[in-house]
């Protein structure tokens, strides 16, 4: 069945003049209502890499380009087997560190137990002293290790709180083994579609080395330039519209997200009305998030496009351009 001759024109009229032509022609035709302005523009979305923190070989890499991949999802894997080694070594050290504690705070026990000996036995000398039973030299000698027992009171707590610090450093060095371990396992940054696939299983990857290129598909905007007097009249949240090349009846529902404050293109002398025409002023455009969540599938980053957007917001939207 042959297409209807209608669709056979609007095709090699968008073929001539792209879209932005066809438009003006359609316009030239079915002329627009006053209050709307246009612009040329092309689609742009995030681009997050998947990279590696770790040097090392990669042993997995499951999404091929154009696949859909979720936020946080496991993409691909770096070969951490050394670093699982180096975890168990510092399970050991951990170990020894807890025994090493465990040592240290008997010492503490056996000391207090000495020095609780020799107070009782310096309490007695004294007794027997008073009474004369004993020299005041075995007094000296009993006070001298009271004040042993106590030095090594302290310096047992001391060896206890070496050993804690000890299990301190080897816990953290445990624990950053850990967190090494886990990079190995390489996850999405954001949701979206894989744009590139950068290399292969078996490559080995530098600190840093990117692997995956994804297309974050929770906003796409289209960035076009307005001279001053549009610019003016169109603020941050306004609706707008986007017709892109490859769907010339579909518009696209968007709103401005930004308006510069500047000017761009702008001469060094300012002085007549053609010039101050050149007074042009980035705008971006934000398409809604309803309609990127039922089209993400079709959304395609650097499609060229028309945008249109009103002066006046109490001006309707023309049938043609009506979602």
């Amino acid at each position: 069945m042959r297409p209807p001759l209608k669709s056979l024109l609007v095709a090699a009229l968008l073929a001539a003049l792209g879209v932005g032509g066809y438009l003006l022609w359609q316009q030239r035709h079915n002329p627009l209502p006053a209050g709307l302005v246009m612009a040329n523009g092309r689609l742009e979305a995030t681009e997050a890499d998947v990279a590696s923190r770790l040097a090392g070989r990669l042993i997995a890499l499951t999404p091929k380009e154009g696949d859909r991949v979720d936020v946080g999802a496991p993409v691909g894997r770096i070969d951490v087997a050394d670093l699982v080694a180096q975890r168990a070594q510092a399970d050991a050290q951990v170990l020894a560190a807890t025994q090493a504690i465990a040592e240290a705070e008997a010492g503490v026990a056996s000391a207090q137990s000495s020095r609780a000996l020799a107070r009782a036995t310096l309490k007695r000398s004294a007794e027997l002293v008073e009474r004369g039973f004993l020299s005041a030299q075995r007094l000296d000698t009993d006070r001298a290790a009271v004040r042993a027992a106590e030095a090594a009171v302290r310096a047992a707590t001391v060896r206890v709180e070496a050993a804690r610090a000890n299990e301190t450093a080897a816990q953290a060095a445990r624990q950053r083994l850990d967190v090494l371990v886990a990079d190995g396992e390489l996850r999405a940054p954001v949701s979206g579609r894989v744009l590139y696939r950068l290399v292969e299983p078996g490559a080995v990857v530098a600190a840093g080395g990117k692997v995956l290129t994804v297309i974050d598909l929770s906003e796409a905007t289209m960035t076009v330039f307005l001279p001053a007097e549009a610019a003016g009249t169109v603020n941050v949240g306004d609706e707008a519209r986007l017709v892109f090349d490859a769907w010339p009846d579909r518009p696209v529902p968007a709103r401005i997200s930004f308006v510069a404050d500047k000017s761009q293109f702008t001469p060094r002398e300012v002085e007549t009305r053609s010039e101050r025409e050149k007074l042009m002023f980035r705008v971006k455009l934000s398409v809604t998030a309803d309609w990127l969540a039922t089209h993400a599938d079709t959304v395609k980053p650097g499609m060229a496009g028309v945008a249109w957007l009103r002066l006046d917001p109490a001006t309707p939207w023309p049938a043609q351009l009506v979602p």
